[in-house]
Formats: C-alpha cells, sequence, structure tokens
C-alpha cells in the first residue's frame, strides 16, 4: 500500500512511525464519546423497530439517553423533523432541551423560545409539544419522536395523536422515556408486540448522583412499592381482585420493634423439592400490646425455593434460633408427622406445632386481611416478595402457589385469632 494511504487510513496499528499522533483535544473527544460512557440499557436496541420505552427510576440515566439517541440520528442524518413532548412545556424546555443531560448541553442545539422550537446546525428541527395540549399534535408531522415521563402526563392519549404524526422518513421512530406509574396506557404500550423495553434502577447511575444520595433513598423508601417505582423503575400495578392494595401495605410499614411476647414462625413446606417445585414458605411474626388490643409485627421472610426438605428445615430452625427461640407452626396438610420430625432431626428445641387446613387459601387468608384492616397487624421494614404475592393473591389471574402467604396466615392465626372456628386451623 502506498505511503500516504497508510498514513491516512485510521487501522494503523499503535506503535508503527506512521500511526497519527492524537493531541490532548483529540483524547478528550474521544473520551466524552457518549458510546464509551453509555449503559448497555441507555443505548438504542439492535435490530429494526419504531417504539423504545425506557423504564427507569429517579435519576437514572433516562434523559441522557434520550437526548443521546435524538443527537445520534440528527448527526447521522436518520433525522430532520423531531417532536419533543413533555408533560409541560416547562419540561421540554428545562428537562429536555436546557436541563444538566439535554439536548443543547450535549449537542450545540439552540432553543428558540419565541418559536417554541430547537435548532441544529445541519437544519434539523425539533418542535417542543406539551402533553396538556394535545390538540396542538394534530397536523404536524415527524420522523423522530421522543416522549419523556410519559407517565406524568396529564393527559396520555396525546402519546396516539403524537403517533400518528411519525409518518416521514423512511424508518420513523418513537422513544419513552419515563419512570413508571400503573396508567392503563403505560401498559397497554409495553403490551404492544414488538415494543423494545429496557429498564434501569437510580443504583446504576452511581457516579452521576451527590454521594450518599442512593443510600439515603433507598434508606427512606426502599422496598416499598413507592420505592420500587421511583428509585427502581418498576411498574407496580394491583391486579383487580387482590385481598391486599400496595396502599395497604405502605401504611402498615415500621421502622422499629416494640416489646414482643411471644414469637412465632409460620412454615408453608413444599410437597416435593427442586427448582422447579413451590417455594417453602417461611415467615415469622411476634405479637405485642397496646392497651387492651392484641396486635402483631411481621419480622422476616425467609422463604425459599428448591431446597430438600432437611434443608427448608434447617432454615427455618435457625430464623427460630435467631429470633430467641421462636416456636414453629407448619401445615402439614402434605407429610403430616414427617414435619415435626424433620424439624427436630434439624435442632429445633423450641415448640413444634403441625397444623391442618380446612378451608381454602382464599378463605384462610380473609380473616388475616380483616386484621390488617383493623390495624392489628404492622410489618417491620418491607418484603417485597411477600408484599408482591399479598397485593396478587386473589385477583382472577392469579395462578401461582402463595407460600409465603401461607406462611403468613399460619403465623398471624396463630398469635392474633381466638381458639375455634376463626383461626381455621386444628391441630393434630
Amino acid at each position: 500500500m502506498p505511503r500516504k494511504a497508510i498514513a491516512s487510513s485510521p487501522q494503523v496499528l499503535p506503535g508503527s512511525d506512521q500511526a497519527p499522533q492524537l493531541t490532548p483535544a483529540d483524547i478528550r473527544r474521544l473520551l466524552g464519546l457518549w458510546e464509551l460512557q453509555a449503559r448497555a440499557e441507555q443505548m438504542p436496541p439492535a435490530g429494526p423497530w419504531s417504539t423504545w420505552v425506557f423504564l427507569g427510576g429517579r435519576g437514572a440515566g433516562k434523559t441522557r439517553a434520550g437526548a443521546e439517541w435524538v443527537r445520534r440520528r440528527i448527526e447521522r442524518g436518520e433525522s430532520q423533523r423531531v417532536a419533543l413532548v413533555g408533560a409541560t412545556h416547562r419540561d421540554v424546555r428545562e428537562v429536555m432541551v436546557e436541563g444538566p443531560s439535554g439536548l443543547a448541553k450535549i449537542s450545540g442545539a439552540q432553543f428558540e423560545p419565541a418559536r417554541a422550537r430547537v435548532v441544529w446546525p445541519n437544519g434539523a428541527v425539533g418542535y417542543a409539544f406539551s402533553a396538556e395540549q394535545p390538540d396542538r399534535l394534530r397536523g404536524p408531522q415527524f420522523d423522530t419522536a421522543w416522549a419523556d415521563e410519559f407517565a406524568a402526563w396529564s393527559y396520555p392519549e396525546a402519546l396516539a395523536t403524537l403517533r400518528l404524526g411519525l409518518r416521514l422518513g423512511d424508518a420513523p421512530q418513537l422513544m419513552v422515556t419515563t419512570t413508571p406509574r400503573p396508567i392503563n396506557a403505560l401498559k397497554q404500550l409495553l403490551a404492544e408486540p414488538g415494543a423494545q423495553i429496557t429498564k434501569a434502577a437510580m443504583r446504576r447511575n452511581l457516579v452521576h448522583l451527590a454521594p450518599g444520595f442512593v443510600a439515603q433513598a433507598q434508606a427512606r423508601w426502599g422496598g416499598g412499592a413507592f420505592g420500587r417505582q421511583e428509585l427502581d423503575g418498576e411498574l407496580i400495578d394491583d391486579p383487580v381482585g387482590a385481598l391486599w392494595q400496595r396502599s395497604d401495605l405502605e401504611a402498615v410499614r415500621v421502622g422499629h420493634t416494640p416489646p414482643l411476647e411471644r414469637i412465632v414462625i409460620g412454615l408453608d413446606p413444599p410437597v416435593t423439592a427442586g427448582p422447579q417445585a413451590d417455594a417453602c414458605g417461611i415467615v415469622a411474626a411476634g405479637a405485642f400490646s397496646e392497651g387492651t388490643l392484641r396486635k402483631a409485627l411481621v419480622l422476616a421472610d425467609a422463604s425459599i425455593q428448591g431446597l430438600r426438605p432437611e434443608q427448608w428445615a434447617r432454615r427455618a430452625v435457625q430464623l427460630a434460633q435467631k429470633l430467641g427461640g421462636a416456636a414453629i407452626v407448619a401445615e402439614a396438610n402434605q407429610g403430616g408427622e414427617l414435619v415435626r420430625s424433620v424439624l427436630h432431626a434439624a435442632g429445633a428445641t423450641t415448640p413444634v406445632r403441625l397444623v391442618h387446613a380446612r378451608l381454602s387459601k382464599r378463605d384462610r387468608a380473609a380473616p388475616i386481611q380483616a386484621l390488617y384492616a383493623q390495624g392489628r397487624v404492622a410489618h417491620l421494614g418491607s418484603f417485597p416478595q411477600l408484599e408482591d404475592e399479598m397485593c396478587s393473591f386473589g385477583a382472577r389471574d392469579f395462578a401461582a402457589s402463595p407460600d409465603r402467604l401461607d406462611a403468613l396466615v399460619w403465623a398471624l392465626a396463630d398469635l392474633l385469632l381466638e381458639p375455634g372456628p376463626d383461626p381455621r386451623i386444628r391441630s393434630i
């Protein structure tokens, strides 16, 4: 190859005396490339697509991902007319355009407030719209659209109007960035065939957040429905017909332990072992008194799947020992006295009481739900998997085995329900 071609080729091996020399400015530019900084979930999905939904917690990098996606399409010549839609005009300007991760910051675009538009040096134009005025989206047409914080829009139907305007170019695309909320419009969007979905929690973006902020936010809201939605970017929904609602459980969460009079571990053993078997429900609760009213505090959820009998028995016994000699109340419909035997073989020294379920799971859970409604049960912190099960159980499409909930029911029934028909349990 001629010398001139070698000198201009980007394929020259490092160390060659003909390799191009990078200036400090070149190095800074390379290090600043978004493609080198971005996390995997912040990059556009591979292959052809028309809709990309980025669900993320607060501070997870959604805005930067959206702005960089728009910049990339414009710089590659894939876009000339962009729709920028936020919850309000102020959100479009102060977050999507002029914010720390906005288009003006990362691409040098100029915002023209009088015309509510963003202009790039190559002639591409972005038009600002507020979801508060969905009819303003009628008529204009685009090849690219970025819809930010969609779940907070006053009129989610504005997205349908926006999509009808995506009719320019060879492959128009829509990106939706939002912290999720269980609104029907978002659920329908996520269920669309072909929709590309990526997710990110706030903790994935630590380098760009104030030191200690994530730890403080997790300490305050982590684990509960609010924290899982706002920090982790999870779509938290309450199925119709479920016995519990998220708001019910948020209201009973406490951060301290009162003097406990008695502690019980509810145990719901699985019928079989192995990775496909039901989980072994292991839930601890303690009783305490407030005046003349007896209450209970849920202390731990140690439920686990895939263990052999001697393993889950050891786990239950260790929890009983950790909590100061808690009694164990175990369902014995499957296994009978073998359940007691495996617990004793695992080292149980506290009382083991076997109970037999005579009613359906829903009928057994209903009195426990009533105790929650009466304010007689609290949770020490959060138990995400247990609470997910509680807030799904009873819904029409719930088909899983409620192993954690069963263990909770046995523990709370033993602590709070009077002997007789109400507890729905029988010693054997």
